[in-house]
């Protein structure tokens, strides 16, 4: 298994303090008011510091970051353009203060098997996966899986993984609805891009009570259920941008055939 490494994003956000806590409470739909009630200041302090007439301490920084749900990577660029230095990092997975990390990823994915489990990043390209995941991609082309390898892509591209996925419109509809909601929450520039090359039609097919993944094998399919696991209160970007994503068995037949073959 192989670990990737994250990437700094350009942004099209404001760069001063106070045009980017403006930015982030009107993304969050949020009045001046709603905002100052939240951080305990007058709606008169909040806006001296969005027009520039005051620069938030780092305390300020902090309370305005946690009250608009900021994403960490986005933190950072609040702390920096408010001339502090930011109270998070932003390490490469190989760094030495990430070993435990990455030891964690490596038993995590090595304890799933013979289900398959992998690790993407906060633009779903894919950091590093378990062998009953890489057993997936047994069939598609070598030019597909160069790196970097989009997750979402390569589940949707007709030379990748759609042509086995039997119920793909269904599964389109729901990842990219995912996608969507993460692009909601952190206007990250990656997913931006994702929504854009993969459209979803209205109105698109709605899943039962747990969207379940069919896969062709064979003559078989093999249908799997999914979950997202995530690292607890990070206080790195990239540690906060991983996601475990775990396929399990969702009846017999497909838990039958990956405990006798192993075979995706």
């Amino acid at each position: 298994m192989t670990l990737g490494t994250t990437t700094t994003l350009d942004r099209t956000a404001p760069a001063d303090v106070g045009s980017l806590v403006r930015h982030w409470r009107q993304r969050r739909r949020l009045s001046q008011q709603a905002l100052s009630d939240r951080c305990g200041v007058s709606t008169r302090h909040l806006s001296y510091i969005e027009t520039g007439k005051a620069r938030p301490s780092p305390t300020m920084v902090g309370q305005l970051s946690e009250a608009l749900s900021v994403p960490l990577r986005e933190r950072r660029r609040l702390f920096a353009a408010a001339g502090f230095v930011p109270d998070t990092s932003e390490l490469p997975l190989d760094a030495p203060a990430l070993a435990e990390v990455n030891e964690a990823l490596e038993q995590i994915l090595a304890g799933h098997e013979p289900y398959p489990a992998l690790v993407i990043d906060g633009g779903w390209d894919l950091v590093t996966a378990n062998e009953a995941a890489y057993r997936l991609l047994a069939d598609v082309p070598a030019d597909v899986l160069e790196p970097p390898v989009n997750v979402v892509r390569l589940s949707l591209d007709p030379r990748g993984l759609a042509p086995r996925i039997a119920n793909l419109d269904e599964w389109r509809a729901a990842i990219m609805s995912r996608i969507r909601h993460e692009h909601d929450t952190t206007g990250d520039p990656r997913l931006a891009a994702l929504l854009a090359e993969f459209p979803v039609p209205r109105p698109h097919p709605t899943p039962g009570i747990v969207l379940t993944l069919r896969l062709r094998a064979g003559d078989d399919v093999l249908s799997f259920l999914t979950t997202t696991t995530v690292f607890g209160t990070p206080g790195d970007v990239t540690v906060a941008e991983l996601a475990i994503e775990a396929l399990y068995p969702a009846d017999a037949a497909t838990r039958a055939a990956l405990a006798v073959t192993g075979r995706v």
